[in-house]
């Protein structure tokens, strides 16, 4: 896990400058296929989402139960430290508050006490023909600004197509899309809900949704890190 050895000041640049950022690996290739083989071992789960059913796109996701697994817990507290500053630093250009304290763990006791208990990791899984359309990862009143996701398959190689879509509405212009390849064991920071740009008047804050491109063949695994938990 190289989440404490990156170059978090660059990662940071990359967020200003485009609106996500694309890590080192942080999972080695036999640690992705640990993670995407959970999917199929159901007790480890407490929701099952069919995306065309609720016309959220076509494919699946689950979303773990507690505990979670090792690893997933270790790598979403590890995040959470590295991506503090960025959190605060956007919320003071934009003149927001800045809830998050310096422990996952009292940050989590805060959504739970405010009745948002539900753990929120999810492993995605996508095969030819699916999709997940454009939304934002919003689970209660407690959001944390910044969320990952992790390729656990090889573009290219196990699947093509499936690239991570951002669009991000500018302000008073016409929205910007960014579209990245998650290669195997790398992990993609991105906003949860909008991030600060700059505008004639100061900082604004500009809306950003996320979405997945069209899976033309073989299959997709994703870990999904979202670091508020769910009401």
């Amino acid at each position: 896990m190289t989440i404490n050895t990156a170059d978090w000041t660059a990662l940071a640049g990359e967020l200003d400058a485009h609106g996500c950022a694309l890590t080192p690996p942080v999972l080695t290739p036999a640690e992705c296929a640990s993670v995407s083989g959970l999917y199929d071992e159901a007790t480890r789960f407490r929701s099952t989402i069919d995306m065309e059913r609720y016309r959220f796109g076509r494919g699946q996701y689950r979303y773990f139960a507690h505990p979670l697994p090792p690893l997933v817990a270790r790598l979403r507290a590890a995040f959470y430290p590295r991506l503090l500053p960025i959190a605060r630093d956007w919320a003071a250009r934009l003149g927001k508050p800045a809830p998050w304290p310096d422990s996952f763990d009292e940050w989590l006791d805060l959504c739970h006490r405010a009745g948002q208990p539900k753990p929120t990791p999810i492993l995605l899984r996508y095969g030819p023909g699916d999709w997940n359309a454009l939304h934002r990862d919003l689970y209660g009143d407690l959001v944390f600004p910044l969320q990952v996701v992790i390729g656990l398959d090889r573009p290219g190689e196990d699947y093509a197509g499936g690239e991570f879509l951002l669009v991000e509405q500018r302000p008073r212009a016409q929205s910007r899309g960014t579209v990245t390849m998650l290669p195997q064991g790398h992990g993609l920071i991105f906003t949860t809900r909008d991030r600060p740009v700059r505008s004639a008047r100061g900082w604004s804050a500009a809306p950003v949704r996320h979405g997945v491109s069209t899976v033309r063949s073989g299959r997709r695994h994703t870990l999904g890190l979202v670091f508020h938990d769910a009401a």
